[in-house]
């Protein structure tokens, strides 16, 4: 008589991805519950604000720093100017730094910038000079006001702020 061999059970496929799906849905749970905790108002900064605070008489109330001045705005005759023709078109720097002198901006100078494949036109700034970049780029008609990124002093010949001229 012949003894049958049991067959080796092939792996349980079906068990192990019903087990890692269990798994993987329970993590997802997991991370929704933690990002809606993260990202909801907190009660207790609601309860605080509205909570009135005890003075304590024995110690003195912590002294703040002030906030530095504010720098006001510079004139446009303060404003010095990098025009830059980052679109192609043959003059376009020097008509926009014709417009801008009559405006009242110094010109630093008007250029071709290294490419000539600028979607948008765009102001940059060195630090401390964010206000007048945004007044630049009104006068300009130009809605991107960025920090200054990628060039170096000797570049920008004494300017504060570049416009970038695009398409």
């Amino acid at each position: 008589m012949q003894h049958a061999e049991p067959i080796p059970s092939p792996f349980p496929w079906r068990t192990a991805t019903l087990v890692v799906g269990v798994l993987a849905a329970l993590e997802l749970v997991a991370l929704i519950a933690i990002g809606a905790v993260r990202l909801a108002p907190s009660h207790h900064a609601t309860v605080v604000k509205h909570t009135p605070q005890p003075v304590h008489r024995t110690a003195p109330a912590p002294q703040v720093a002030p906030a530095p001045p504010a720098v006001p705005l510079r004139p446009r005759a303060h404003v010095k100017v990098l025009v830059l023709n980052g679109n192609g078109v043959a003059g376009a720097a020097s008509t926009e730094a014709q417009h801008l002198e009559l405006e009242g901006y110094r010109i630093g100078g008007a250029t071709n910038a290294q490419r000539h494949d600028y979607a948008q036109s765009m102001v940059m700034y060195v630090p401390g000079w964010v206000k007048e970049a945004r007044r630049l780029a009104q006068d300009a008609g130009v809605r991107m006001v960025a920090p200054l990124d990628g060039l170096r002093g000797a570049q920008l010949k004494g300017s504060t702020i570049v416009l970038l001229l695009g398409t």
